[in-house]
């Protein structure tokens, strides 16, 4: 006869009423950022957001995007600082359908943990709720998820989905860009989300953070990802972009491609590139190769934009004015190929 064993949920590892605790105290702030197209509140089977408003187009095409943070969720847990991570999720998702010229309507979040822990979720939605507030987007919902046995009670994954529109017509695609166009590249706020597996290799100890050189991380490694959506779209109303790329992983050598039209390359003028600390001491301390440096990070270029020879002056004044630090960084040509000068 098999053994009569007193299990629960909750036993096994999942507390529901926790779960539900949670989604109480992130409703206030999450509900900070919801536009008039979003219907009812969170906690229900499905998001609604009204897209009546489409009508107003002429062509609609709606854009998705989908994205998590990588490993920089490990420099979150050894640094139990949660509060900006949120951010970067946003940033991934948002700055991605930006390539295009979309505009960012709304954003879902899934988060899995070992351990439901309420503060700490807290901590993550808050700044998925502030990166939502930089792309002016509302968050309709999302997914927590406890996965006990499956993950340490201090762990959790996050992904990220948005959905943004943008006029056919109207679409940046790259597919315009010719021999001679000029390059802007905008500055990045650090290492962004990418190129972490290797900054944990490089800087701890063991898996752990080291005894020194804590400051360094937490200043210079673990600052959020820029969100240049206001200012591109700002930009977009007044300005003709050719295309665009958003230096995610794979630097320059993976990203810059993919607007680019076949057979042509660009020449990337690295002494324009404003230094940022974090580089420049990963490339002093540890002797890192310059071409696998710009094959593995932004190396201070977070987004790029490809415009004609005529217009670029007066679009780096604008997107100066609009808060970016733009500058130009270099030129498309017909090498086929991405040159690191």
């Amino acid at each position: 006869m098999a053994e009569n064993i007193n299990a629960s949920y909750k036993s096994a590892g999942v507390d529901t009423e926790k779960g539900q605790e949670f989604v109480k105290r992130i409703k206030e702030n999450v509900a900070t950022t919801h536009s008039k197209n979003v219907l009812g509140g969170l906690g229900g089977f499905a998001a609604c957001y009204d897209v009546s408003f489409l009508k107003e187009y002429r062509q609609p095409i709606l854009l998705s995007g989908t994205d998590g943070v990588g490993t920089k969720l490990e420099i979150a847990r050894l640094l139990d600082k949660h509060d900006t991570i949120g951010i970067d999720l946003v940033a991934m998702c948002v700055n991605d359908i930006l390539v295009n010229g979309g505009k960012s309507l709304f954003f879902q979040d899934y988060i899995a943990c070992g351990k439901l822990n309420v503060q700490k979720m807290e901590q993550i939605v808050s700044g998925i709720v502030e990166g939502c507030k930089q792309a002016d987007c509302s968050l309709v919902g999302g997914e927590t998820a406890e996965h006990p046995g499956v993950m340490r009670e201090d762990e959790y994954d996050l992904a990220g989905f948005v959905v943004g529109v943008v006029e056919k017509d109207q679409m940046i695609d790259g597919s315009g860009i010719q021999l001679g166009d000029r390059i802007i590249g905008l500055k990045s706020s650090g290492l962004h989300s990418n190129g972490f597996s290797l900054i944990r290799k490089l800087l701890l100890v063991d898996g752990k953070l080291p005894s020194s050189g804590i400051e360094f991380i937490q200043n210079h490694v673990f600052v959020p990802t820029r969100i240049y959506v206001k200012s591109i779209l700002a930009l977009l109303e007044n300005h003709k972009v050719k295309g665009m790329v958003h230096i995610t992983g794979g630097g320059y050598h993976e990203n810059i491609p993919r607007v680019l039209p076949k057979g042509m390359g660009a020449k990337i003028v690295t002494n324009r590139i404003p230094v940022l600390e974090v580089y420049s001491k990963l490339q002093k301390d540890y002797k890192l190769d310059k071409e696998d440096m710009y094959s593995t990070f932004n190396m201070g270029v977070g987004f790029v934009l490809v415009v004609a020879d005529k217009d670029m002056d007066s679009i780096i004044q604008a997107l100066n004015g609009l808060g970016e630090d733009a500058f130009h960084l270099g030129d498309v040509t017909d090498s086929g190929k991405i040159q690191i000068a």
